[in-house]
């Protein structure tokens, strides 16, 4: 273990640009991490030659006393959906195996304007089809740090698993439906869903032409995955903002920075997703903790929410998005696709009111602490719980609220059951109100 190996992205940065580290060897050392690897399968593909000399230069470029970024000389990598130059961008589908992207993600260069060191990719589900495990016939699978026998999530596993075995700093990933959220709950680190549309899509998406940018509900997003809150935070700022126009987009200022300050609601179970035992003794003891600490507590959904319609809805809509790239067109006609568009509007409604008295929404990230790999289809797998077997697609149930509306939301640490397993809070938040769940993450974790 190296003494760079699990300092957050932010920390290493600042030590950097103080001299008090150098990029090369802190680049080297990554390197090295990753090569030795035997367990994880976490990142699949890297550049070295690239690194170490974007570190050299990175290092000169503190002695010469210039003007540096926020994450000047920091390592790290990204979700190998995510286009880098000269490097794969397969999706994990053996029809795209040959593929190298030959310019960089919107994503990618604002990371690297910042003075990030894009050094390789994380793994990622075929086709980022399952959000609770991370497997293709590419890469193989990905293992969970912390027992290896179970998952470290999906579709982003890769990217979460990276993070806990310090084989990165700071990661980007995607979440259509829980791909940044559930892994970063299953792999015990951070992993934000911005406010919809915050960070361009753009060198996001499939071998092939470029994808049309369209003003359709933007269910999916990309966003930062971290080994802390502040994290989050530095890479949101440097991300966000129109593809055409960066510079006129700020992140809005959190609500408070005082954690008395904060108004919270929580609910932590339904009978749509009941949530395990071990996880629920963690949430509760945590909620309890924050109520002890002077967070003013609201239990129950915000009125005129309805959590189990709002999932239901949820699907229709992943339905919709997917014909728009490519499946049945008709699958609804319009009259439905209108009706469905004025209940999730509704919803955002009804949340939107709830966010002008509250300050944040807590509840599970996940019904499941992370769980053994299972290879059976995906209609036939279940989850053992304290609550008895639950289906695998429940996982989608805590995450839908959030990604129909539009909402920020993370998941965060929370503690660990009994087993030594991570537990994810997830934290969700008012439109462009992204700093507000962010700092208030901070605030918990201090």
């Amino acid at each position: 273990m190296t003494e760079n190996e699990f300092s957050s992205a932010t920390e290493l940065a600042a030590e950097i640009r103080q001299g008090k580290a150098s990029s090369r060897d802190v680049t080297a050392a990554l390197l090295d991490r990753i090569a030795a690897d035997s367990t994880i399968n976490a990142v699949v593909e890297t550049r070295a030659e690239f690194a170490l000399a974007a570190a050299e230069t990175a290092d000169r470029a503190v002695a010469s006393g210039r003007e540096l970024g926020p994450l000047h000389g920091v390592p790290m990598t990204v979700k190998e959906a995510i286009n880098v130059a000269g490097l794969h961008t397969t999706w994990g589908n053996p029809d795209f195996a040959s593929y190298v992207a030959d310019e960089d993600a919107l994503v990618v260069r604002r990371l690297q304007d910042a003075g990030a060191i894009v050094i390789g990719k994380t793994n990622a589900h075929e086709m980022l089809s399952d959000f609770g495990q991370t497997d293709n016939e590419i890469y193989g699978r990905t293992n969970n740090p912390v027992d290896p026998t179970r998952t470290p999530g999906g579709s982003s596993g890769g990217s979460a698993a990276a993070l806990a075995a310090g084989l990165t700093n700071l990661e980007y990933g995607s979440d259509l439906a829980g791909s940044i959220r559930l892994p970063a709950s299953y792999c015990g680190v951070y992993g934000l869903r911005p406010t919809a549309g915050v960070v361009p899509l753009k060198g996001f998406q499939p071998p092939g032409p470029p994808a049309l940018e369209t003003e359709f509900p933007p269910l999916s997003a990309i966003g930062p995955m971290a080994r802390s809150a502040a994290d989050l935070r530095t890479a949101l700022t440097v991300t966000g903002g129109p593809a055409t126009a960066p510079g006129a987009w700020r992140l809005q200022p959190s609500r408070h920075r005082r954690l008395p300050d904060f108004r919270i609601g929580v609910v932590l179970d339904h009978p749509y997703a009941p949530v395990s035992g071990d996880v629920g003794d963690v949430l509760s003891a945590l909620v309890d903790d924050l109520a002890r600490r002077g967070v003013k507590i609201f239990e129950g959904w915000p009125e005129g929410v309805d959590a189990g319609a709002q999932a239901e809805a949820f699907g229709f809509q992943m339905e919709l998005f997917f014909a728009l790239y490519g499946s049945d067109p008709d699958f609804a006609s319009l009259g439905e696709v209108i009706e469905q568009e004025h209940r999730r509007m509704a919803a955002r409604s009804a949340w939107q009111r709830f966010f002008g008295e509250v300050d944040a929404f807590l509840c599970a990230t996940s019904f499941t602490a992370a769980f053994p790999h299972d290879s059976r289809s995906f209609d036939e797998r279940t989850i053992t719980t304290t609550a008895g077997e639950q289906p695998y697609a429940a996982q989608g149930f805590w995450i839908a609220p959030a990604a129909y509306t539009g909402l920020p939301a993370l998941s965060m640490p929370a503690g660990a059951t009994a087993d030594g397993l991570p537990v994810g809070l997830q934290v969700i938040g008012d439109i462009h109100n992204d700093d507000t769940i962010i700092s208030f993450a901070e605030l918990v974790a201090d």
